[in-house]
């Protein structure tokens, strides 16, 4: 159930400082407790809608923290918060979209117009925490599920929520698409361009390549669904 802003913000704030009070009161020195705090709240941006939300949400507890002057640590500690940031949205990946979360249901009717047969291979090209392998698993449930995610500690966690699905780290641009019948993504308009140019030079015939709310511009798509929230999903097969 999505929470209204402000209250992501509240709740990962409220949490961090919890954890960063039960560490120092169990007598954890002051750098672990700084650094538990704040990788919980960089690991609760992950939900904000949009950037400066997540960037509000990560970055609450650690500057709170140093106004409140209640921890002597020395200066190079406060640079802590940006490394988590950095870690967890590695600068390169930025390019395309960090974590765009695919909405539940989103993919529900997929299967209407692209079927695939059991044990097919299906790969959420760009995975974040795991919403859009799980949209895939419920619209197809007999098919092999593979998530590639450039972000080691997203991918981590995906690999928690997701234990019925290969989970890797890695490039999507650099992975290679040619063992999957439907290559799925979620990214920025101006990456579709690049990723059905790689569809089509890796991609068996027949396969797809599936994206969320943004289609290919200039190019026909083979099929169009309605999806949630205003966000249609496009469809194209390669011949």
């Amino acid at each position: 159930m999505s929470l209204r802003w402000p209250l992501p913000a509240l709740l990962a704030w409220a949490v961090a400082w919890a954890l960063f009070l039960g560490l120092r009161m169990a007598g954890a020195p002051a750098l672990l407790a700084l650094l538990g705090g704040t990788l919980l709240g960089v690991v609760g941006s992950v939900w904000g809608g949009s950037w400066w939300r997540r960037a509000v949400v990560g970055s609450g507890f650690p500057l709170s923290l140093a106004l409140s002057g209640v921890l002597a640590v020395p200066a190079w500690a406060w640079l802590l918060p940006l490394a988590l940031l950095l870690l967890v949205y590695p600068i390169n990946a930025w390019r395309d979209a960090p974590l765009f979360p695919t909405p539940e249901g989103a993919l529900d009717h997929l299967p209407d117009l692209a079927p695939l047969p059991p044990g097919a291979r299906a790969l959420d090209a760009g995975c974040g925490l795991g919403q859009g392998l799980q949209a895939l698993r419920r619209a197809y449930p007999m098919a092999e599920l593979h998530g590639l995610e450039w972000s080691r500690p997203l991918r981590l966690l995906c690999a928690w929520r997701c234990p019925w699905a290969k989970v890797t780290q890695g490039d999507i641009w650099r992975a290679d698409w040619s063992g999957y019948q439907l290559v799925y993504l979620f990214q920025r308009p101006e990456s579709m361009a690049r990723a059905l140019a790689k569809a089509r030079a890796e991609l068996q015939p027949g396969a797809w390549l599936v994206s969320l709310e943004f289609a290919v511009d200039g190019v026909p798509p083979t099929g169009r669904l309605e999806g949630v929230q205003g966000r249609p999903v496009w469809l194209y097969q390669i011949t």
